[in-house]
């Protein structure tokens, strides 16, 4: 059994954790930055990054106390390398850096969205690999074929925003609050989610891929129109969400034979209505169903510490001069999605 310090900071949430091979987390410590970035109704990079200089030290030694170990006692220190807000990033790999430098410890750079990808394995031993993946998070919402660690094959992506994206900025346009994504979902409990007729982008075509832009400027319509209540914009928006996001996972389930599962994991995955859609959805087609529990959804870093925890077990380091990414891909040679750019 080996130990791993996992550092996550690659948007607004500060996280060091102790993880071991065996599946415990031994420690988590995490520090959001909620109140610092509520007056803007998003995330303010700068703000970000600093708040991680100020917050990492004492978080990753309150991780070890809480393990009871010290740094020697660590097998190797694992830390977001990218996808993210490059300032966060930074802060959290050259932190994992210095100590794997101090310590003679091994460094693993984390791609982020592989931390999710993988999360679901640390929660539940019983997945294995190849599994149908969807990722869906506030800047990400992707279809892959998870083959194995390091090996991911994409299947569908967003041509323009992600579903985590256009859940913030449906509660910033309906004046919900920040984070976005609870306050719609809080909001459409009180909501008919028939009341408002908004569209479902790409429901139903042979493309494969995600679009929600069209939605959030719906949603935005509907919210001017002023014959709405508001809870019940929230609840279409929901379901118009929901539909889109089983659509696609459904035409993706043939493009995944051999697939032991249905796994759902980022930010968006604790949504209730979500993972309960997605869930009948695997029922329907007989497969397993898996989701890591609602805390490992959203940013963490046991999820970064398991995932540096599989590369372990295979043997794989990096460099100290590992550079922090702003965009990383997990499937670099998947097809080019019309619109998406830098995002696919």
């Amino acid at each position: 059994m080996a130990l791993i310090l996992g550092i996550e900071s690659s948007c607004d949430e500060t996280a060091a954790a102790v993880i071991a091979t065996d599946r415990r987390i031994l420690s988590h410590k995490l520090a959001g930055q909620e109140a610092a970035h509520r007056p803007y109704g998003g995330v303010v990079p700068e703000i970000a990054a600093r708040a991680h200089v100020e917050a990492l030290e004492p978080l990753v030694a309150a991780a070890l106390a809480e393990a009871g170990v010290e740094l020697e006692d660590i097998d190797a220190i694992a830390a977001t390398a990218g996808p993210g807000l490059i300032g966060g990033v930074m802060v959290g790999l050259v932190t994992a850096k210095a100590l794997a430098l101090a310590a003679d410890k091994p460094l693993i750079a984390v791609n982020h969205l592989e931390g999710h990808a993988l999360s679901p394995r640390l929660a539940d031993a019983e997945l294995q690999f190849p599994y149908l993946l969807l990722l869906v998070s506030g800047g990400h919402c992707q279809l892959l074929f998870v083959e194995g660690v390091g090996r991911y094959r994409r299947l569908a992506t967003t041509i323009d925003d992600a579903a985590g994206e256009a859940y913030d900025k449906t509660a910033k346009l309906l004046g919900l609050g920040f984070p976005g994504g609870p306050a719609v979902e809080k909001a459409a409990l009180d909501g008919d989610p028939k009341a408002v007729p908004l569209p479902r982008p790409l429901l139903g075509t042979p493309e494969p891929h995600f679009s929600f832009a069209g939605l959030k400027s719906a949603v935005l319509r509907a919210r001017d129109a002023g014959t709405h209540r508001t809870e019940d914009i929230a609840a279409s928006f929901q379901q118009a969400v929901v539909d889109c996001l089983v659509d696609r996972t459904r035409r993706a389930i043939g493009r995944a034979p051999g697939a032991t599962a249905l796994v759902v994991a980022g930010g968006v995955a604790a949504n209730k209505a979500v993972r309960g859609a997605l869930e009948a959805l695997a029922a329907e087609n007989d497969l397993p169903f898996f989701a890591p529990p609602l805390w490992l959804c959203t940013d963490n870093a046991a999820m970064i510490g398991w995932a540096g925890a599989e590369h372990f077990l295979q043997g794989r380091s990096d460099p100290l001069d590992f550079a922090a990414r702003p965009r990383w891909p997990l499937d670099p040679n998947a097809e080019k999605a019309r619109g998406a750019g830098v995002k696919a």
